[in-house]
């Protein structure tokens, strides 16, 4: 059946993050992540008959959850996992926050490659680890890459993991079986954990596949952690429900330790009623998520090309975010100036990049339109001001 992703949801006073951030004010949120479609209908009708059962108690990881996440992995990924392994977590950043805290011991290094996701930062932090950012590379084309000189050269000997962003948030990059290989290759011969964050794993564009980590083979999925949710492929972040997936037995003992007294361990009856829908039955609804944000991608793509050639997009291989080169408009704060312009974005410094910002391109098409005419309107305005 076909769905209808040009659908225009009010989202205003619904308590969305998203669109609170400028309540009374005329700008357009294109930043969080965060998409502006109704979840799959599977998913909702899923909800409606928990709901209708009408007791919502402390509730267990559901058996037909796990089967249906362990199906899902098989199905999608070739991935054999043993339902043992998957330890759930309310959100993937909670989930990064207790690995940080399960591997190594206080003041060890944790590399990350940056730009990222801010709370790649504050979960090193957090677990009063020591942050070693290690820069991504950016190549012909404006392509980033893993820069492998530096990372041999910024890893310090005390470091005991590393923390993927796989799709990539912000580059959006789908990295390819060489890069990964190469990467865990280096992770193996240091000796490093890595916590792969494959949130985007259904979000993979142009026909990839993803391909997680733990699957290389059966040496790095013995030292990988891999961190999954149904939340930003199925649109169901409020939800939060995240799974860590952990093959070694004491590693999963001590994320298990330590989760206790900081994240509670019984997550919310609709969010496991939710996930097995997504994963029995979203497939057909994930694909025409896909087709539509491809449409999606190619349309900014080819608007910033002709209209604000300034700006320097990175190519989209994955998610729905858009990370873009505002330095040759010399604005010191380039989300700061958009929002002059009616328009909300990720301020690229945040993810440790200044000059950059993020764009969520999620959202209907004449949502779209409108943002992206808003920032035309100020790379013109930012154009004038030079002259």
């Amino acid at each position: 059946m076909p769905f209808d992703f040009d659908r225009i949801i009010d989202r205003r006073g619904t308590g969305s993050e998203k669109w609170e951030r400028y309540a009374g004010r005329d700008v357009l949120p294109m930043w969080v992540a965060d998409m502006d479609f109704a979840s799959p209908p599977c998913v909702l009708e899923a909800m409606h008959r928990r709901v209708d059962h009408g007791v919502f108690g402390y509730t267990l990881p559901v058996r037909s959850t796990v089967e249906a996440i362990v199906a899902h992995l098989a199905e999608h990924y070739q991935w054999a996992v043993d339902p043992s392994w998957i330890v759930f977590t309310p959100g993937v950043n909670r989930g990064m926050n207790l690995v940080c805290r399960a591997i190594g011991e206080r003041g060890e290094a944790v590399v990350v490659p940056s730009p990222v996701y801010p709370p790649f930062f504050s979960a090193v932090t957090n677990s009063q680890r020591r942050l070693i950012e290690v820069p991504l590379a950016r190549r012909a084309g404006e392509r980033w890459e893993f820069d492998f000189v530096a990372l041999a050269d910024r890893t310090p000997p005390d470091a005991r993991l590393l923390l993927l962003c796989h799709p990539h948030n912000p580059v959006s990059r789908a990295w390819s079986h060489a890069e990964l290989a190469r990467l865990a290759n280096f992770c193996r011969e240091r000796d490093l954990w890595i916590c792969s964050d494959e949130i985007h794993a259904g979000l993979v564009l142009d026909g990839r596949k993803h391909i997680p980590t733990a699957t290389l083979s059966p040496e790095i999925a013995a030292r990988t952690i891999t961190l999954m949710a149904p939340s930003k492929t199925f649109n169901l972040p409020g939800l939060g429900l995240a799974f860590a997936i952990v093959q070694d037995a004491e590693v999963r003992k001590r994320l298990l330790g330590a989760r206790r007294g900081l994240v509670p361990p019984d997550l919310s009856p609709l969010a496991y009623a939710a996930t097995e829908a997504a994963f029995r039955h979203g497939e057909p609804w994930r694909r025409e998520l896909v087709a539509y944000l491809e449409h999606n991608r190619d349309h900014l793509t080819a608007f910033l090309a002709a209209e604000t050639p300034e700006l320097k997009l990175a190519p989209v291989e994955a998610t729905y975010l858009a990370w873009i080169d505002t330095t040759a408009l010399g604005q010191p704060e380039p989300a700061k100036f958009f929002e002059q312009y009616g328009l909300g974005l990720n301020n690229g410094a945040d993810f440790g990049a200044p000059g950059f910002v993020r764009l969520n391109f999620g959202c209907p098409r004449a949502t779209l339109e409108e943002g992206l005419l808003r920032l035309r309107t100020a790379v013109h305005a930012a154009r004038a001001s030079k002259r």
